[in-house]
């Protein structure tokens, strides 16, 4: 058994070329020997990530809040506290808060390498307004 204290996953906060607005990273596990990595992410109102994708897929589970998620060519779709949404290895995606209500949840993925996420560019302000709008 292993025990990993909170100390040594220090807190982060997201940074310009992954995220927009403050979005705050809590490590759960970073590479464990099976190649798990999860974190804690807390998105301010509005804050969101840029479009990626994962080489193995990922699984979020919103613990907070209310946001939305968005499928390259799809509308987004409204995420809320208790939803857990599966998403491909491959699929150009991107998550965060909703416009007025901030966003927490669990991101988790198994990863082969590094980070295992390929970030891709922004998703621009008024892409999320009309996102917020539908």
């Amino acid at each position: 058994m292993t025990i990993f204290r909170t100390t040594e996953r220090p807190t982060r906060i997201g940074e310009g070329d992954a995220f927009t607005g403050f979005v705050q990273l809590d490590p759960i596990i970073g590479a464990d020997p099976a190649g798990l990595v999860a974190l804690s992410v807390t998105f301010a109102p509005g804050a969101r990530t840029h479009w990626h994708t994962h080489e193995r897929g990922q699984t979020l589970h919103v613990t907070r809040g209310a946001g939305l998620y968005a499928e390259r060519g799809q509308p987004p779709r409204r995420i809320t506290a208790g939803d857990t949404v599966w998403i491909a290895p491959g699929l150009e995606h991107w998550h965060g808060a909703a416009p007025d209500t901030g966003m927490t949840h669990i991101a988790m993925q198994a990863c082969e390498s590094g980070s295992g996420t390929n970030w891709l560019e922004p998703v621009v302000d008024s892409d999320y307004v009309a996102a917020t709008t539908q």
